[in-house]
């Protein structure tokens, strides 16, 4: 135990083995949804168009690179970061790039040239350094961005948002047992936080799991049941595996494939940098300035995952933002991750159990840890328009598009733009301009892509 505890620096971070361990579990608990979640994704889009991409098959892979990459994340990176196959990517994977005329196989041929393009970044430095060359109220407000979104993501989970008629979104006044039991754990979450609890967010999961199995019992509809000794398997199904097909790609015709691909991987890049900067910056382990504390060999094993992802036909995996929620029961290491990582792979087998915790029952964990991140806004300095503005577009746009990247765009093109008509160009790094730039053409991609439609390869 003690080697474990040197090499995580376990002292030096103020930590130890069980605030880790239970750490990791409760990132576990709220990311397992994703098993289930992408392979429904992407049989929804892929169809009948090739027998290699089941359900099992999509759903043991999800699990089995979760798993590994998670597992890398920890013991490379050292930081309490969890990787699964990313949402929003796998449905762009499933309709739009199906909707393009690709197979599934050559959906993942994008995913892997993506990965393999965001890795070559890495590794010539321009991925860290883009991250440094970002303004510190920018770095801020993604995390409260980020927050915002996790709480807005928590409340849909739990039922009591909803698309509205005549409103993009409207509240859903509880009339159902899913409803009530969020509210249930919702109250349980936040007592539990206020009482200041060990272990606060995975009881509230543990007990509103326990809620949820009660429903049944008095004749109402079920919000989740026990599994049956026939639901387990033994022998998990990895057609999946390899089943990518680069060549496939340029089908699209070479000004598609190119936006396509760059879409991807700009969404990829910033999906992960606010991530990695926002979670990272709740658990204290951000320097002065913002940046993370050797975060190459992060953005290393995250964009490996990317590639990989596509190699194993689950998708990109990207660092996930329920990782949150570990940092909030105190997980301030990478073995943090190695926990998360290991109940994945061990989800191939017991994914039936992983089954049991409805996304009512870590709906509340994610609110309040949506809350815990969005304190970060005390340190944003919202008065001076300069950062003001550009913080509240990434802040906003985060929840109301549900993606951290648009965020994140309207958010640097803003401070750029700002910058330049007050004159203060030499305050704006040259790397700002340059990502800045992407991100207009990333917002101008549909566009653009008008202009290659016509020109398909033959």
């Amino acid at each position: 135990m003690d080697a474990i505890a040197q090499y995580f620096k376990f002292a030096e971070r103020g930590t130890n083995l069980t605030t880790e361990i239970r750490a990791g579990l409760t990132t576990f608990m709220v990311m397992a949804y994703i098993i289930f979640v992408n392979p429904g994704i992407l049989t929804a889009g892929f169809g009948d168009a090739d027998p290699a991409f089941s359900f099992a098959a999509l759903a043991a892979a999800t699990a089995l690179i979760a798993g590994i990459m998670t597992i890398a994340m920890g013991v490379i990176g050292n930081y309490p970061f969890a990787l699964a196959a990313g949402l929003g990517i796998n449905g762009i994977v499933a309709f739009t790039l199906i909707g393009k005329g690709l197979t599934p196989a050559g959906a993942m041929g994008v995913i892997v040239l993506e990965g393999l393009v965001i890795t070559v970044l890495v590794a010539v430095g321009l991925r860290e350094a883009i991250m440094n060359a970002v303004p510190l109220a920018l770095k801020r407000a993604i995390g409260v961005g980020i927050g915002l979104f996790i709480l807005f993501i928590g409340f849909a989970n739990g039922g009591l948002i909803k698309a509205g008629s005549g409103t993009l979104v409207t509240i859903a006044f509880p009339s159902t047992p899913g409803q009530f039991v969020f509210l249930i754990g919702l109250i349980i979450t936040v007592a539990l936080y206020v009482l200041k609890i060990r272990a606060a967010l995975i009881i509230s999961i543990l007990l509103t799991t326990l809620v949820a199995l009660v429903p049944p019992v008095l004749g109402m509809a079920a919000v989740t049941t026990l599994p049956t000794a026939e639901s387990f398997s033994l022998a998990p199904d990895f057609s999946t595996l390899g089943k990518f097909d680069i060549a496939a790609v340029w089908n699209l015709g070479l000004l598609t494939a190119v936006l396509t691909i760059f879409a991807i991987m700009l969404t990829d890049f910033f999906d992960t940098m606010g991530t990695v900067t926002g979670v990272a910056e709740e658990a204290g382990l951000t320097r002065e300035d913002g940046s993370v504390p050797n975060i190459a060999r992060v953005l290393g094993v995250d964009s490996v995952a990317a590639w990989v992802g596509g190699l194993a036909g689950t998708s990109s995996n990207t660092t996930y933002i329920e990782s949150a929620a570990g940092v909030a029961e105190g997980g301030r290491t990478g073995f943090a991750s190695v926990v998360t990582g290991v109940l994945f792979l061990l989800a191939i087998f017991l994914s039936p159990i992983a089954g049991i915790v409805p996304g009512v029952a870590t709906a509340p964990a994610l609110v309040l840890v949506g809350y815990l991140m969005f304190t970060i806004i005390r340190d944003i300095p919202v008065g001076e328009i300069e950062d003001g503005i550009p913080a509240l577009l990434t802040m906003i746009l985060m929840p109301l598009t549900y993606d951290i990247t648009v965020g994140i765009g309207a958010g640097f093109i803003a401070w750029a733009l700002i910058k330049l008509v007050r004159g203060k160009m030499s305050e704006i790094h040259p790397l700002m301009w340059i990502v800045t730039a992407a991100f207009v053409v990333y917002f101008l991609q549909d566009w653009l892509l008008t202009f290659g439609a016509s020109t398909p390869a033959a």
